[in-house]
């Protein structure tokens, strides 16, 4: 698998060279926060996506249907 789904003919050396230039803007000591801020907004969507699928559940077995 030579190219990842939305990111075209993105390749290693160029990974490398994001990963380089976040490094240097962000900082070493800055990177651990902004994942973990980026991990916590992921479980929070996954969560509100759950409530509503669930919501949507318990309206099709009220009405009925399933």
């Amino acid at each position: 698998m030579n190219q990842l789904l939305f990111l075209g003919n993105l390749g290693t050396p160029e990974i490398i060279i994001v990963a380089v230039m976040v490094l240097l803007l962000f900082g070493g000591k800055k990177i651990p926060e902004l994942m973990k801020g980026l991990g916590k907004g992921i479980k929070n969507f996954k969560e509100g996506v759950k409530g509503i699928e669930d919501e949507i559940k318990i309206d099709d077995t009220a009405n009925g249907t399933k």
